[in-house]
């Protein structure tokens, strides 16, 4: 597949695409509901079924999806005839005779709000397929994570460390003026040139909108040697295992989870002062060190503020299994059976337990600040992009980084979220035989990761009587501490404590980034409207 030419051949086929409006929501509607559902759950029938008509969208769909054979005359009049010729000159159209069949996957995707097109090998899940040891990506499951915690704020540079076809830096075209995508598989490039050669032409697409795209070949951050940005993203080959590559897109040829620690322990010396790095990654869990403090030991000592959030944890034959099973290998026969043991004898001379999955996301502090690391389960289910919460949580971490001792948090002011629910349950009481007693109460947010906290009657309604404009913390503490005849001495450290965790987790919004100028001041992240004269009152 030659490079120039399949990029070539992209930046007439996007333009074409959009002009017949097999986009994705064109798709959507095209096939209904049950067919879209069908093709996301890899089931190519009920497609088929959905697109059996003889319309333009329908033969897009089963010469770029199904990817089927069809008549070289119908693909030359859907097409044109310069572009086919285009496509199989760039070896992405297999010509038999007078058939014509698609051998790559173009697909059609909402990325940040645009829709896009990206250029990928043909996977398995509308034809029988399996995928060789040099396939690369289009838009997986990890991918579609990674893009969704990634903030979307305008950057001068980006840096899409191990691009593949070129998604995560795709998503970010708006959001930068200049991107740099890399990677050490020259197939992935091809593609990932395609993709940016079909976006850049897209006729929907503002010119002025454009980046600028560099892309180079190279492993890890050579490519980018002395370089620093102010945004990386990385979909690093992750995949923990023997030191081995199997398939280019997933093993990195380090022993466990050496990819991720590659990655994080380099990419702060690549970002600029206040820059930031957000990559997926996994790690292994062993009996004899806790998985975050293993993380915690990637990271220099200096110069970095990290969260880290495990979405996941799998039990070692769970983990293998599900890698086997991406690779088309069916687990009843002998070649899995092999590569289940070989896998499973390797994580117990190891010591792995388990292997742990989730987000990074670093910002670049001064060399001379100690760093700061948080690492923490993210279980909870939600739906809401994870990007928007990583740039406001480093915002309220810096906050809190100068806030020092409980003296200065009890003289802030703080309001509490918009959206933030108080939930009150009551249990049978077993003691008295007859009606309930109280046995938790809870303050959650009803947005962003959904965090919940557990509190006491005391800071539940401490809480509830903070206001950015009324008193600060400390007054209101005092205030309640009087009503009930309590030690504002004692309480306030406990007090001051659990307002920090609220703040960490965004609960409640410390009323110095509330102020005009700060980046949470606009209307959305605007807090209780309540008169300040109520504050005492709410305290009681």
């Amino acid at each position: 597949m030659h490079v120039s030419r399949l990029a070539d051949a992209a930046r007439t086929l996007v333009p074409l695409l959009r002009g017949a409006g097999w986009t994705a929501a064109g798709l959507r509607a095209h096939l209904g509901e049950a067919a879209t559902a069908a093709l996301y759950r890899g089931e190519p029938a009920a497609v088929r079924r959905a697109a059996s008509d003889d319309s333009p969208l329908s033969f897009l769909t089963r010469l770029l999806v199904l990817r089927e054979e069809v008549p070289w005359r119908r693909c030359a009049e859907a097409l044109g005839e310069d572009l086919a010729r285009a496509l199989v000159s760039a070896e992405t159209l297999g010509l038999r005779e007078d058939r014509a069949r698609m051998l790559i996957d173009v697909r059609p995707h909402v990325l940040s709000g645009v829709d896009r097109w990206v250029f990928s090998d043909a996977d398995a899940s509308m034809t029988s397929h399996v995928p060789g040891p040099d396939h690369v990506l289009g838009v997986g499951s990890a991918s579609v994570s990674l893009l969704q915690s990634v903030p979307d704020s305008p950057v001068d540079t980006l840096l899409d460390l191990g691009t593949g076809s070129g998604v995560q830096a795709l998503a970010q075209f708006p959001c930068a003026r200049r991107v740099v995508a890399t990677d050490v598989h020259p197939r992935a490039l091809d593609f990932a040139r395609a993709t940016f050669a079909g976006a850049l032409a897209d006729p929907a697409v503002a010119p002025d909108a454009a980046p600028e795209v560099e892309v180079a070949a190279g492993p890890w951050f050579e490519p980018v040697a002395g370089r620093r940005f102010d945004r990386i993203v990385s979909n690093p080959p992750f995949v923990v295992g023997p030191p081995a590559v199997g398939h280019v897109y997933r093993d990195s040829g380090l022993a466990l989870d050496g990819a991720s620690e590659l990655v994080l322990s380099q990419m702060p010396r690549h970002l600029n002062p206040g820059g930031t790095g957000h990559a997926v990654a996994a790690w292994v869990h062993r009996e004899d060190q806790p998985w975050q403090a293993r993380v915690a030991s990637w990271l220099p000592s200096h110069g970095v503020r990290a969260w880290v959030l495990q979405r996941d944890v799998a039990d070692p034959a769970l983990y293998v299994g599900t890698w086997l099973r991406d690779e088309s290998l069916d687990p009843r026969g002998p070649e899995a059976d092999r590569r289940t043991r070989e896998w499973l004898d390797f994580f117990e001379r190891e010591g792995v337990t388990g292997v742990g999955f989730g987000f990074v996301a670093l910002t670049r502090l001064g060399d001379d600040e100690p760093s700061e690391v948080v690492a923490e389960e993210l279980a909870q289910e939600f739906s809401d992009p994870l990007g928007p919460e990583v740039e406001e949580y480093f915002l309220r971490a810096g906050w809190l980084a100068h806030a020092q001792g409980h003296g200065e948090i009890l003289a802030c002011r703080f309001g509490l979220r918009p959206g933030v629910a108080c939930e009150r349950v009551d249990v049978a009481d077993s003691a008295t035989g007859m009606g309930f007693r109280p046995a938790v109460q809870r303050l959650s947010r009803t947005d962003g990761p959904r965090f919940s906290h557990e509190v006491d009657e005391h800071i539940g309604a401490i809480v509830a009587g903070l206001h950015p404009e009324g008193l600060c913390l400390g007054e209101v503490v005092h205030l309640y501490c009087a009503a009930r005849d309590l030690d504002a001495a004692e309480v306030g450290p406990q007090v001051s404590a659990a307002v920090v965790d609220l703040v960490r987790h965004g609960l409640l919004l410390p009323a110095d980034l509330l102020e005009d100028g700060s980046p949470l001041a606009p209307a959305e992240a605007a807090v209780s409207t309540r008169p300040a004269g109520a504050d005492a009152e709410g305290a009681r």
